[in-house]
């Protein structure tokens, strides 16, 4: 919803904020009036999943008084709704800001008489799911905005699950949130007469617990035993991966680790990469040059909040090449299933799950071992909601999404880049003793399974008019839907505007199949200014069939 920004920057000058914030308002007013507007005509919406977006001051960014305000509210739902010993877990990354809304999250919590165990530094995002359960706290703040540009910060609300709010306990804290009108309504210090909650800070007690459980899920310790000098070129992208990925690799086994050392600097301006996102081939440029300087067999590399894990792999030229993540989920699902298959572990009793927008080829391969497929909307917490829902009944084998997340077990209710780096290691030592690289056996799924080419397109359109321009095409997308994509009827569209159709929740995602097997699935991003085009191609002919719905829908 809009507001009459000159007014709300006015209230904030007159207000009771701090003399930098009004200083900087100044600032905007008298030299980025366009600025201006950006940061007030709107209050940054604490949507299902938290609070993201650019940093800086105003209504419509991550600053002191925005977080403080979300945390209030937070904590006013678990004190209506949750019983007993309160608690909640915090961890944040490297970006600029984290560990000041970190602190200013557990103050306030505290100052509502809520404990707080925080993390004693940056710590990854599936390291505070697992210590949510770890100390059955009621919920779990991770700061970060993931992969994002410099520019953002997020604030991310886990549940006691371990998994990222869902419906309905979402909605009602966005209410919460939403009561909250004004930085004077927020507890940022106890009263007098408060109970105030206890910081209890967390370290290597829940390093130590967590690579335990994550490393106790290897499937094939005597292949890693055999290639134990797999070289493996990790980086962090500046992130939280920088001691927690490295050592769970080692801790299985594998010796020869190697560092991109200027990219071990935790750093939230992110000064080696344009963008610290591992979908990015840029952000993988040290981390190949230096896998050439090495000799190295396979290279990784972890987002900031290390939920997301890129690779790449040897050609059969011995080519260093990159693998999307529909690829590594489908190399990791393809594995995790044949090692189960050979120790046993298969009986009817298992799922995977995947994302609607991330390659049917996941749904093939489990179908192929006679274990069932969830399919659930874009976001790993929907991920997380149905292993919640299966609990003691069925068992979670692994999970993953087009956009480079994935986890095995139920340890972690998130995605999880540490756990899948120890995976895609091991898989590469376990193709090795079947004489046969990572590659290799990606061109192995594709001759069992079919071809399939990927790929993602977004058009970013920043500001109140970018807002207005990628409801119109969504809205466009819906009145015309198209009639044929590559050339082949299209059989099927299915919006996910309409839950009484799909049984999903309600999201704006709109589907298009086709009768050769080809998928376009286009959505607005809820953290970012931007539109995706998803485009899914199958056959001998996918690659031309790509290029043809890219021009179709984009260029």
């Amino acid at each position: 919803m809009t507001q009459d920004y000159m007014k709300v920057a006015q209230s904030w000058l007159d207000g009771n904020y701090d003399q930098q914030t009004k200083g900087e308002i100044l600032i905007l007013r008298n030299n980025d009036p366009a600025g201006l507007e950006d940061a007030f005509y709107r209050n940054l919406e604490f949507g299902t999943g938290g609070l993201r977006g650019v940093m800086g001051v105003g209504t419509n960014r991550m600053n002191k008084y925005t977080v403080g305000m979300a945390t209030q509210g937070l904590a006013n739902y678990i004190k209506k709704h949750c019983s007993g010993k309160l608690s909640v877990c915090i961890s944040y990354d490297s970006r600029n800001n984290s560990k000041e809304f970190a602190r200013i999250t557990a103050d306030v919590l505290s100052s509502n008489g809520i404990d707080v165990f925080i993390f004693d530094n940056l710590r990854p995002t599936p390291e505070l799911s697992y210590a949510i359960r770890l100390k059955k706290a009621v919920a779990g703040v991770m700061v970060t905005a993931s992969h994002n540009p410099k520019e953002y910060n997020g604030y991310k609300v886990f549940w006691s699950d371990g998994g990222q709010i869902t419906s309905p306990v979402d909605k009602d804290i966005v209410a919460e949130v939403n009561a909250i009108t004004d930085p004077t309504m927020v507890k940022f210090a106890p009263g007098a007469d408060d109970v105030q909650g206890e910081i209890v800070t967390m370290g290597a007690d829940v390093d130590e617990a967590y690579l335990r459980d994550i490393c106790s899920l290897t499937l094939s310790p005597e292949s890693v035993a055999r290639h134990s000098d797999l070289k493996i070129v990790y980086t962090p992208l500046h992130g939280t991966g920088v001691r927690i990925a490295r050592n769970a690799l080692e801790k299985v086994g594998f010796k020869n680790v190697y560092h991109v050392y200027d990219q071990d600097v935790s750093d939230g301006n992110f000064p080696t990469v344009q963008s610290p996102n591992p979908e990015e081939p840029s952000a993988l440029k040290m981390a190949l040059e230096e896998a050439d300087k090495v000799g190295a067999d396979l290279v990784m590399a972890t987002d900031p909040d290390a939920d997301r894990l890129g690779i790449a792999v040897r050609d059969n030229e011995g080519k260093m090449v990159l693998m999307n993540g529909n690829q590594t989920a489908s190399i990791l699902t393809s594995y995790i299933l044949t090692r189960w298959k050979e120790l046993g572990k298969l009986d009817g009793n298992q799922y995977i799950v995947k994302t609607i927008v991330t390659s049917e080829l996941l749904r093939e391969i489990a179908e192929s071992f006679g274990v069932k497929t969830y399919d659930v909307l874009t976001g790993f917490k929907y991920i997380a909601e149905v292993v919640k829902r299966n609990e003691g009944k069925s068992v979670f084998v692994c999970g993953g999404e087009e956009s480079y997340g994935f986890n095995i077990g139920e340890f972690v209710r998130d995605k999880d880049a540490p756990v899948a780096c120890i995976m895609v290691a091991e898989c590469a030592a376990w193709c090795a003793d079947r004489g046969m690289t990572l590659y290799q056996y990606m061109q192995e799924i594709y001759k069992t399974y079919g071809y399939r080419k990927e790929s993602l397109c977004s058009l970013v359109r920043k500001g109140k008019s970018g807002v207005e321009e990628i409801a119109a095409i969504m809205a466009s997308l819906r009145q015309a839907p198209p009639t044929a994509l590559a050339g082949s009827p299209v059989v099927k569209v299915v919006d996910y505007d309409k839950p009484e159709e799909t049984g999903l929740p309600k999201s704006n995602v709109l589907q298009f199949f086709s009768e050769a097997g080809d998928v376009v699935s286009v959505r607005p991003s809820g953290t970012e200014p931007k539109i995706k085009f998803y485009f899914g191609a199958k056959g001998a002919d996918a690659d031309q069939k790509l290029l043809a719905l890219r021009a179709q829908f984009v260029d």
